[in-house]
């Protein structure tokens, strides 16, 4: 029998185990000289001047929000398909949510942001989904036209571009180093700006409000990533490349050999944009041989896992519908799309049988 190909694979080598003994056996293991090399080489790769270290993508754009003292009264126009911390980073600072409809590619659709811009509105917060980049220059023209902050989601995205501009360096960029993203230290984040003013805030933000020791200048927070947690990602940000390479390759293939199977909308890629391909989600459309849990059961009855991101709009859980905070929007394109979704394995860690393996089963399911 062939073993199950798992939807994420985490690999972790000789270069992460050397930084992580290097940190252990200098003593530091807290923030210090990794954190400060990792910021560095992140700002670098994204083509940012600041990148600030947290400890999780969350802290990220809660930081992130903070630092641009957004708050109660104010609205922050967002996706409502997406992982559920950008709504919760949203909430935690006493802001309002507005949730604009998707566009095809499953990105947030300037227009329909647009049309949600009121007196109310602070920030715009696009999400990177699956590692494709939001139409950031559309959403720049927005902020800048309506004197508005440009948060953008990119824990699913490192490394990929629009127009040859990294995500993250349109404007406040937040991204994520969960287990599985395509770069990983179990827990990390990292908040990318050009604003010297604003990445100092995050630092002191991030230090319980200290800028030296029991020099209190705001009510902050620990939101610290440690050298241990540096050390990881350091190797890991080092082949983020040869990862988003291997993870385009493996889309392409299948893409290549899935074009023509019916009932199956493939993730398209706009002009101008670089998927990173952190999942490859595709759709289960109502034509199809089968709806999607029975897709689903198909290939796992053939060792195939795959992924629902994600089963529910966020704004269809009672906890989030009856809050205050949140405006159900209407968002038809996003509602039909949820019903849709499934993600195929597409990691680095495929092998040429394992893709061969991921056709020939979804070929079978349906047709």
């Amino acid at each position: 029998m062939n073993p199950t190909i798992p939807i994420s694979a985490v690999t972790l080598g000789p270069e992460e185990e050397r930084l992580v003994l290097e940190v252990l056996r200098s003593g530091q293991l807290a923030q210090g000289p990794k954190v400060r090399q990792l910021e560095e080489q992140f700002a670098a790769a994204h083509d940012v001047a600041h990148a600030v270290a947290v400890n999780n993508g969350t802290t990220a754009l809660v930081a992130a929000l903070r630092g641009l003292s957004l708050g109660p009264g104010d609205e922050v126009v967002t996706t409502p398909l997406s992982f559920v911390a950008t709504l919760n980073a949203i909430l935690a600072t006493g802001a309002t949510v507005r949730f604009a409809d998707i566009d095809e590619d499953f990105c947030l659709d300037p227009d329909a942001v647009g049309a949600l811009i009121g007196e109310r509105t602070r920030a715009l917060l696009p999400v990177h989904l699956y590692g494709l980049p939001a139409d950031m220059p559309r959403f720049a023209q927005l902020a800048r036209k309506h004197g508005l902050a440009l948060v953008e989601d990119a824990a699913q995205a490192p490394g990929a571009r629009i127009g040859g501009r990294a995500v993250g360096s349109w404007g406040v960029g937040c991204f994520s180093f969960y287990a599985t993203k395509n770069i990983m230290c179990g827990e990390g984040g990292m908040i990318t700006t050009d604003d010297a003013a604003l990445a100092d805030r995050l630092r002191v933000l991030r230090n319980q409000g200290m800028r030296a020791p029991y020099q209190y200048e705001a009510a902050g927070h620990n939101y610290r990533l440690t050298d241990l947690q540096a050390a990881i990602a350091l190797a890991q940000l080092a082949r983020l490349d040869h990862v988003n390479i291997a993870r385009r390759r493996h889309a392409a293939f299948l893409s290549e050999h899935l074009r023509d199977v019916p009932g199956l909308r493939l993730p398209s890629v706009p002009a101008g944009r670089s998927h990173v391909f952190h999942q490859f989600t595709v759709r289960i459309t109502p034509d199809a041989a089968v709806n999607r849990e029975g897709f689903v059961a198909g290939l796992s009855d053939r060792g195939i896992t795959t992924g629902i991101y994600y089963p529910r709009l966020m704004h269809d859980y009672d906890c989030f519908r009856d809050n205050p905070q949140v405006v159900v929007d209407e968002t038809p394109v996003a509602a039909r799309v949820v019903t849709e979704t499934v993600s195929l394995p597409v990691h680095p860690q495929l092998s040429p049988n394992d893709l061969e393996r991921i056709v020939e089963a979804v070929s079978e399911v349906l047709q």
